[in-house]
């Protein structure tokens, strides 16, 4: 059993009962799909004048006499109803037949149907879930390597392919083939000579259409990449957009889309042509079986004469009746193809390993007591160490600034103590306690971060805020607003606190947007806030506004700023300057302004700019 296959069943279990009565109704329909077409064999007998008076009720007297019992029971019907009535009331009996055995096929193939879907629609909504879950568990460091679009892709078009083609697995091994079994076993039954001969054609179909299957799998693989690609150039041309018009760099974007579109298409038309090949194809080849049929079984009625018209037409139409299933076999290995294809880009991302995450028994701390201790950590992101044998200790309610040149890794601390990545070697420690030891919820509770980029959401200004505090009411966010000193321009927006942003923020100002993330901040009230950058892209005025706010939130709290402007750290009672990842200077304003180092190098370049 294919790999993919067997890591999907265990999303099959909640809906095990779905499973047995689809099965169970795929049985009974493949029965009477069968049965409706013998059904035809009495009507065909009472229309040509050729039913057997049978007077006395058939014995059964074993599955070697069946045909027989068959026969003579159905004659035995028809002579008892002739016996007092018209033969009206023979061909009215018969037909009810027909027509009650074709109710009870569709019947089956309903409920059948019913079931399916229940455990299709199950199974999607839990496997969405799962890598809704992992995708918003797994590390900030995946992502650095990988393309948002094309795990939209994954989550997106390909959970939906699992959806649509997997459980055609369902239907290739009991409704199909079931219906194939039953209809043979009744064609051996009405004439052994002509289902053997059908049985020679049977196999060579399959390898035909086998053949043509071939690589399927591995175009529909590249096909689903393509895809992801593509949906990735849609995503950064969308967060892009203003800088790709700065620049005239419209035609570069379309070109990237347009090669990315054609060989989707190139991929999709080639696997689009074997799909579509696959039903005229079964069909020609179950077409020309039963061509040969008629010439046969015709040879065997009017030469040999050992085969009943009536019966032969029966066994035309059972004999057709095997092309449908044949055809949806043949499809649904088609659809089968594109699933595991789908699946293996599903269950690559649901099998990467969280290396960030709580231990067992991690300790829950809810308070900050004394101090934040950084030791000897090195790390790297790639092969270089941005962080060089680093060491630093930050008291409770101090504030602690970290300055230097760009790509000095002053916003990789903020991302080590956050845990959006873990150190290589040394430690960091909260009240004495090394934080991969710490519950990672609790440790993030701790912590409030306002970044450089104000990340927001298509959403209310209130939702916004009450991110980390769900329960928050509408004082205690209009109090955060105020600290944050957004509350004015929230109060002037027509439906204030209530008001929708647009996606990410952008019917607000650069300055709007960082005074709501420090409010988001604010209203979290945690003992440590990490400040990366929080001012560095706002213009002058918004800057004014911005350092009141943080200002204001900084009060009675332990602090680590990151600052490009210095400008904003002066009051800072530690600042640490750094360059290639090592501690070069360390002191407040004045004492690094007297030692005339790169401190004061870094303040004068400033003012001169």
């Amino acid at each position: 059993m294919d790999k993919s296959l067997l890591k999907l069943l265990p999303y099959t279990k909640p809906y095990k009962s779905h499973i047995i009565w689809n099965v169970v109704y795929n049985v009974l329909y493949a029965l009477f799909s069968t049965i409706s077409m013998l059904t035809l064999l009495p009507v065909l007998e009472v229309l040509f004048g050729k039913t057997k008076a049978v007077l006395a009720k058939p014995v059964y007297t074993g599955i070697g006499d069946i045909k027989q019992f068959g026969t003579d029971y159905m004659y035995f019907q028809i002579s008892s109803l002739t016996k007092d009535n018209s033969i009206q009331v023979a061909l009215l009996f018969v037909v009810l037949m027909v027509i009650t055995t074709f109710l009870l096929k569709n019947l089956f193939n309903y409920l059948a149907s019913h079931h399916i879907m229940h455990l299709k629609n199950g199974v999607l909504r839990d496997l969405r879930k799962s890598m809704y879950n992992k995708i918003i568990e797994l590390p900030i460091s995946y992502y650095s390597e990988k393309r948002k679009g094309d795990i939209m892709a994954r989550m997106l078009g390909d959970v939906n392919e699992v959806q649509n083609s997997f459980f055609s697995i369902l239907e290739l091994v009991v409704k199909e083939p079931l219906t194939i079994i039953f209809a043979l076993a009744t064609m051996f039954i009405i004439s052994t000579k002509l289902t053997l001969f059908v049985l020679i054609f049977m196999p060579i179909s399959g390898w035909i259409i086998s053949k043509l299957a071939k690589n399927l799998r591995a175009k529909s693989l590249e096909a689903q990449k393509e895809s992801g690609f593509l949906i990735s150039i849609v995503d950064e041309t969308l967060g892009g957009l203003k800088v790709i018009k700065s620049y005239n760099a419209e035609p570069n974007f379309k070109n990237r889309f347009d090669d990315s579109v054609t060989r989707l298409l190139n991929l999709t038309n080639s696997i689009g042509s074997r799909n579509n090949l696959a039903t005229p194809l079964s069909e020609f080849l179950g077409v020309t079986t039963i061509a040969v049929l008629l010439f046969y079984g015709g040879n065997l009625v009017l030469i040999e004469k050992t085969l009943d018209g009536s019966a032969f037409i029966v066994y035309l139409t059972l004999a057709f009746n095997i092309l449908t299933p044949a055809k949806a076999i043949s499809k649904a290995s088609y659809s089968v193809k594109n699933g595991l294809a789908a699946a293996e880009r599903v269950f690559e991302v649901l099998e990467v390993e969280n290396e960030i995450t709580s231990k067992e028994n991690a300790i829950v701390k809810n308070t900050f007591e004394s101090d934040i201790t950084i030791k000897n950590i090195n790390f790297k992101y790639e092969d270089e160490n941005v962080l060089k044998d680093f060491s630093l200790q930050v008291k409770k309610g101090q504030t602690v600034a970290l300055v230097g040149q760009s790509g000095s890794g002053k916003s990789t601390i903020a991302n080590l103590l956050t845990r959006f990545y873990d150190v290589n070697e040394g430690t960091i420690t909260i009240d004495g306690t090394n934080i991969q030891d710490m519950n990672l919820q609790s440790l993030r509770g701790l912590m409030g971060l306002v970044t450089q980029d104000s990340i927001l959401f298509n959403d209310t200004i209130k939702a916004n805020i009450s991110i980390g505090k769900l329960d928050a009411t509408d004082d205690e966010i209009v109090e955060a607003l105020k600290i944050a000193n957004a509350y004015e321009f929230v109060n002037e927006l027509p439906k204030g606190i209530h008001t929708n942003i647009g996606d990410s923020g952008n019917k607000l100002s650069g300055g709007q947007k960082q005074r709501l993330s420090i409010a988001r901040a604010v209203l979290k009230n945690p003992p440590i806030m990490i400040l990366d950058e929080a001012t560095s892209a706002l213009d002058t005025e918004s800057e004014k506004f911005v350092q009141v706010a943080l200002e204001n939130m900084m009060q009675n709290r332990t602090s680590i700023v990151i600052a490009h402007r210095l400008s904003t750290i002066q009051k800072a009672d530690t600042i640490i300057v750094m360059q290639k990842g090592k501690i070069v200077e360390q002191g407040n304003h004045d004492e690094l302004i007297a030692l005339n180092g790169m401190y004061n190098k870094l303040v004068n370049l400033q003012s001169f700019e």
